[in-house]
């Protein structure tokens, strides 16, 4: 499991009795999850735990069989429900599991009708042509991380066929929330108290193609900031650097509620395996759109997703990957060894040897630590507005993470912090006011009011 997989797996310890969720993968998947939570709640379904799963990787699929065994181990009288790419694509290799109760569709999992059958014993299989799936407002879902932040997801599916990528046969179509569909539910978060929102969707920047009109993301983003002046800040999930339109840009750099972060979807650094990827841009996008972005907002910050060992990757086409780092200013790295999924064409090329690809990733991982290092260190003595998370931990724009004090401030705060160290791969801080004096927490919220 890489450590954005760590990062973003959900293994609750019961905070709502009855039904516990275990999501695996991506940010979108970690939505959709707080989503069922709620659906099996209404649905009246009691001792159950969800998988959630992820298929990016065969390590991914694996990841999800050794968590379904886990939760039959520590529940052996619930219910296991497994959904997600995984059960989409291969919904009988799960429901041949014996732990396993139920499996239903990404489109499924989402539907209360289908929460209401199984919260009257339904068991089985029911996954269903993801495909045929056009509508949008019914994936217009939003999850709460804590009362700090909430996902909202604004586009699933995905029309591109990456050699080396399932998922859109567990995702199905393109499909994209209208404007006014997600303003409402930016402003219902901004209300419910929610001071950062991420926007998720599969492959972002495709947003409104499948809309009146063809819209491009940075209408949707200038939409709503526009509509939103009470959210402090937006933050976007990862994107295609070449489908960057310039309104998206133009917020960007130009809107300080917009988070100088961008978590880029790069996967190589060599263009000629960027090509047998059949991906969207080559490396001097990547590189460019770094230095535009800084040249007007010196603060961004990027991650980028990268994959090791893809095959005919040549040792020079791998050195360009590693030398992609530092020419486009990587911050946060999330590395892949190449892993081939059956069904895709990247399966049917040449293969590196395990070996190989396992060597390429830990360089690529050590790289990318070396990095963060650099970047985290680079951070002392700044300050600046974060949003206080779990832990007391406090959010800066540019997605570093520090611990704030221990004392002070509670999730949904906005604080001024001055970075003050650094333990590891997290910042330590302390809180401030304008003045450079303590802040002072303020008054209790009565539990009514809180989300």
């Amino acid at each position: 499991m890489t450590k954005r997989d760590e990062y973003l797996t959900s293994d609750p310890a019961a905070r709502r009795p009855g039904v516990d969720v275990v999501s695996l993968g991506c940010r979108l998947n970690l939505a959709e999850s707080e989503a069922m939570r709620r659906l099996a709640d209404d649905a009246g379904l009691k001792h159950a735990v969800i998988v959630n799963s992820c298929a990016v990787t065969n390590e991914a699929v694996r990841q999800t069989r050794q968590r379904v065994r886990r939760a039959r181990r520590a529940n052996p009288e619930a219910r296991i429900i497994v959904t997600g790419c995984a059960a989409q694509i291969d919904p009988d290799a799960f429901n041949a599991m014996s732990e396993v109760d139920a499996v239903i569709g990404n489109a499924e999992k989402l539907n209360p009708a289908e929460w209401r059958k199984l919260g009257e014993g339904a068991d089985g299989v029911s996954v269903n042509d993801i495909m045929s799936v056009r509508e949008n407002a019914a994936h217009m879902i939003d999850g709460y991380g804590d009362r700090a932040r909430a996902f909202l997801q604004i586009q699933n599916g995905c029309d591109h066929r990456c050699t080396f990528c399932i998922i859109p046969f567990g995702r199905g179509r393109s499909r994209s929330v209208s404007v006014p569909e997600a303003v409402a539910g930016v402003r219902r978060l901004v209300d419910s108290g929610h001071r950062e929102i991420v926007l998720t969707g599969v492959d972002m920047t495709s947003w409104g193609d499948d809309l009146e009109g063809a819209p491009r993301l940075g209408r949707l983003v200038a939409s709503i900031l526009d509509a939103a002046p009470d959210l402090f800040r937006l933050r976007l999930s990862s994107l295609d650097c070449a489908e960057i339109d310039a309104e998206l840009f133009e917020r960007a750099v130009g809107d300080e509620r917009f988070a100088p972060h961008m978590h880029l979807s790069l996967q190589a650094g060599a263009n000629m395996i960027l090509k047998r990827m059949k991906r969207r841009h080559m490396r001097e996008d990547a590189i460019r759109l770094a230095e535009a972005l800084r040249a007007r907002r010196p603060e961004f910050a990027f991650g980028a997703d990268l994959i090791a060992g893809f095959p005919t990757e040549t040792d020079a086409m791998f050195e360009e990957t590693l030398a992609l780092i530092e020419e486009a200013g990587i911050n946060y790295i999330h590395a892949f060894p190449f892993s081939p999924r059956e069904g895709t064409p990247a399966a049917r090329m040449p293969q590196h040897e395990r070996a190989l690809i396992a060597e390429r990733a830990g360089r690529l991982r050590e790289a990318g630590e070396s990095a963060t290092r650099r970047f985290l260190r680079s951070l002392i003595g700044v300050r600046d507005a974060a949003v206080i998370e779990s832990g007391k931990r406090a959010r800066l724009g540019n997605f570093a993470l520090a611990q704030s004090d221990p004392s002070q401030n509670r999730p949904g705060d906005i604080a001024r912090v001055e970075i003050t160290g650094l333990s590891g791969t997290m910042l330590t801080a302390r809180v401030v006011g304008e003045d450079g004096a303590i802040k002072k927490p303020r008054p209790e919220i009565a539990p009514e009011a809180r989300l």
